[in-house]
Order: C-alpha cells, then structure tokens, then sequence
C-alpha cells in the first residue's frame, strides 16, 4: 500500500493513504462500536446481538455482558453510564455498575418536519458526543439519505437540532475528539475528520480494508477502529496523518 499523502487535484482536500500499520488487540465478534472511558482508562465495545466488552489498551478483555436481544451500533462512554446507540429504536442508557438499562427514543421533529432518523431500510450507525451535545449517524447507500443528526441529549426526550449532510455513504461509525469529529465509511474503507466549525470535511484517509464500524481515540496518541468482521484494530495517530 502507497506511503505518506497523495494529491489529488479533482478534490479540494487531500486524500492521504494509510501506511497500514494497525494492529489487532483484539477479536471480538461482530465488533460495531468502541469509545474510550477516560475515568477507567479502559474501552467499551458494542456488538450487533446485545453485548458489550470492556477492555484494555492492549485488548485484554475485563468484562463481558449480555443485555439481551439489541442491535448495538455505537456506543458513548461516561463516567457512570454507556449510552448505546440501538440501530432500529433509539438509545439505551445503561447503567456501569447495576447494569441497569433504560431505553430513550429521540424527538425527530425539525422545524415541523419529521426526520427519517430511523426507517425500514436504515436506522442509527453511531453516535459520539460532546458536553450535552450528540451526534448521531444515519447510515444510507445513498449520499442524500446519509447524514449526521446533531442531538441535544437533555432535557429529555433527546431532540434533534440541526442536520449535518455530509455526501458520504455508510458512515457506520462516530466519535468527537478534540474539536472535530471523525466518521468511518464501511462500504468506502474511510476515515473522515469534520470540521464542525467550518461545516465541512477537511480530510479523508484511505482504511486498509475491513468492515468499519467504530473509533475513539486514547489520550496517549492512538486510535481504535472496531470491525464488524470480528476485531479492534489500534493505530498510532500520527501513522495516519490525522
């Protein structure tokens, strides 16, 4: 695989390769979503049929739960809950400690208009936040269907604010670091950083090829991508060229 950063002139943002230097710490099936918990220095991963691993940054697994028949898509971490991002009904609000699980639908209406956050077709793909403040992805084979749903998680129920329609095909996967936020593309082996405050993308990095579905970063300098295929691959940042 090609080093380092190729120009393309056809795009206004450069397109950089990545040098392929992930490594697995760890196989955990159906991988579809990860976050950091920077209380715990540990990592949550959320799987397609209802469970979620705890880990370390070496993929030692910690913990297994099974919370029973959900369709987990992504997955935030806070100091004393997840918040699950469940692709054909909403959000799930989970207790760290008890366990203790609590569904949460989300106010689509906009402007008086109802947003298909969640259809027949497609429904959320990942989630990450900020402060009260999350992003939510709805996954589509098309670009218009594609888009991102700024969320105010509180009060309660969640509403939707604002609509980010961002051209990119199955974005399966969220996080927010550092000021931007970072998508990955399934069907594209994409890695995408958005800028929030400019309300574009200034950068697009070529995954090696896997079935991407999560990310988060540490704050020691790595990132993690979870892979529905079946594991957690960690790279160094800088490897990437983020």
């Amino acid at each position: 695989m090609l080093k380092g950063l190729i120009l393309l002139s056809m795009l206004p943002f450069a397109i950089a390769c990545s040098s392929d230097k992930g490594k697995t710490i760890v196989n955990i099936p159906e991988a579809s979503g990860i976050d950091y918990c920077s209380n715990s220095d540990t990592f949550v991963v959320a799987n397609d049929e209802g469970s979620y691993y705890e880990i370390d940054d070496k993929g030692g697994i910690l913990k297994q739960t099974k919370l029973g028949n959900h369709d987990f898509e992504g997955v935030v971490c806070l100091d004393d809950k997840f918040i699950f991002a469940v692709e054909d009904r909403g959000l799930m609000i989970v207790d760290r400690n008890t366990k203790k699980k609590k569904a949460l639908a989300v106010n689509t209406t906009l402007d008086g208009k109802r947003i298909k956050l969640i259809d027949k077709k497609n429904g959320i793909e990942g989630i990450a936040k900020n402060g009260n403040t999350i992003y939510l992805s709805k996954q589509s084979k098309k670009r218009k269907k594609s888009f991102i749903a700024i969320t105010k998680f509180t009060p309660f129920p969640p509403s939707i604010k604002r609509i980010i329609h961002h051209g990119i095909i199955d974005t399966s996967g969220l996080t927010y670091h550092d000021g931007y936020l970072y998508m990955v593309s399934d069907k594209k082996d994409l890695l995408i950083k958005y800028n929030l405050k400019k309300d574009k993308i200034i950068k697009k990095i070529k995954l090696p090829k896997g079935a991407w579905e999560g990310i988060t970063f540490d704050n020691k300098g790595y990132l993690y991508l979870a892979d529905d295929d079946g594991r957690v691959v960690k790279f160094k940042v800088k490897d990437l060229l983020l």
